[in-house]
């Protein structure tokens, strides 16, 4: 949607947090006189009502479109931050999506551009807002934008260049169906053109459908886990002619983001790894595939949000863990699964343990792995329910971690 439609219509900005409140300062510099409604359910419990007030309605992303469609009528659009930054910025965007994996290849393609003295912008997800940049956005801009399936569900635009790493099972309680899920994700390159570029992961099946659909010009890399990160990120510094000596040196200096299989620390000879942001069974078994047979003690469990452990079972126990140390409330199913498979196997299942607070889990995983092993927290599900999020769980997992060291 162009900045010159907005001008004489009544807009309401839904959703109040931190992208709602970038849209609105926003359009307050644009359109100084003009007044602007908001609507979320901290202000007012039954802000749903308000739509039918309003011609054009920009929505946050966590707000999913089958929450707000009951309450719709005819002749109202619905737009996103998103979607004006894309129809409104001269600049060259570059789009990165994927179940996992989208911070870490953000964060390493911004940092090979930046070295290289491009002017670029790491925004979205991960970065700041993005409409706050536009007033001043130039041709010579590059913005490397984390897109998550909230925000690409409903786009008309795509980026210059689109990254797609991997898709797996997952936001099932916000999207209808999985294909509805594949569908968002699909519109990082649903309307590119011939000039464009899709990077993407010829490894990944459903990413693999998707790029053979696509009309951009094509950038294969293969590669499982951070590993495709990397490759990815190397793939999108090529196309801006970057000089290997650049993406070589920022590769090998990048540390990592946190929660993201990082290395807590060495104590008591014991290796702990902080795997929050592993919400999904999937990314549960590549942590533990990517770390190997040293894996002796895992903590896993968290939010129901009714995934399919039966994979996960299968790698624990095809792994060499020992130890179960597990989370309400998919602790319990996880656990179910590994007996029931081990029945199957006619193998002995590892120890497990219940707990309700990561004191007792991280007491436990001391406890339980030896010398020389690795202990790691990778839940499989969402952190909500103990936990406040996802950075809550792996900080509180490293303050334990370190406390129970010094005993």
């Amino acid at each position: 949607m162009k900045l010159k439609d907005l001008e004489k219509k009544k807009i309401l900005i839904l959703g109040f947090k931190r992208e709602g409140k970038d849209t609105i300062k926003f359009l307050k510099k644009i359109f100084p006189k003009k007044a602007f409604g908001v609507g979320d359910k901290d202000i007012k419990k039954d802000y749903l009502k308000s739509l039918k007030n309003y011609d054009i309605i920009i929505k946050s992303p966590g707000i999913p479109t089958k929450v707000i469609k009951p309450f719709l009528k005819k002749g109202q659009t619905v737009t996103s931050q998103t979607e004006i930054f894309f129809e409104n910025c001269p600049g060259k965007i570059i789009g990165i999506t994927g179940t996992k994996g989208k911070s870490t290849t953000s964060s390493l393609i911004y940092q090979i551009l930046k070295n290289w003295g491009k002017k670029v912008y790491l925004v979205g997800n991960i970065g700041k807002p993005v409409l706050q940049f536009l007033p001043s956005a130039t041709k010579k801009d590059i913005y490397v934008y984390e897109l998550s399936s909230h925000q690409l569900a409903g786009l008309k635009k795509s980026p210059h260049i689109a990254v797609l790493l991997n898709i797996y099972r997952e936001h099932l309680d916000y999207y209808s169906s999985f294909k509805d899920y594949i569908k968002a994700k699909a519109n990082i390159t649903k309307f590119q053109t011939k000039k464009d570029y899709l990077v993407f992961n010829a490894e990944d099946k459903i990413v693999l459908k998707i790029a053979k659909d696509s009309l951009a010009k094509k950038v294969r890399f293969q590669g499982r886990f951070y590993e495709a990160d990397f490759e990815a990120a190397k793939a999108v510094a090529r196309i801006f002619k970057t000089p290997e000596k650049i993406i070589k040196r920022t590769l090998k200096g990048f540390k990592g983001l946190p929660h993201r299989l990082e290395f807590a620390g060495e104590f008591k000879r014991i290796k702990f790894y902080n795997d929050s942001l592993a919400t999904i069974p999937k990314a549960s078994i590549l942590a533990i595939e990517a770390l190997g047979e040293n894996v002796q003690t895992i903590i896993t469990g968290g939010f129901e949000r009714h995934y399919d452990f039966s994979q996960l079972a299968r790698t624990i126990l095809d792994s060499k863990i020992k130890t179960v140390i597990l989370f309400p409330t998919t602790g319990q199913r996880i656990w179910r699964e590994i007996v029931s498979l081990a029945k199957k196997k006619k193998i002995k299942a590892p120890k497990h343990f219940f707990v309700n607070n990561m004191s007792d889990a991280v007491k436990l995983g001391y406890e339980y792995t030896l010398k020389g092993k690795i202990c790691l927290l990778s839940s499989a599900s969402p952190s909500f329910g103990i936990f406040k999020d996802y950075k809550e769980r792996g900080n509180l997992f490293k303050k334990f971690v370190k406390k129970y060291a010094k005993r």
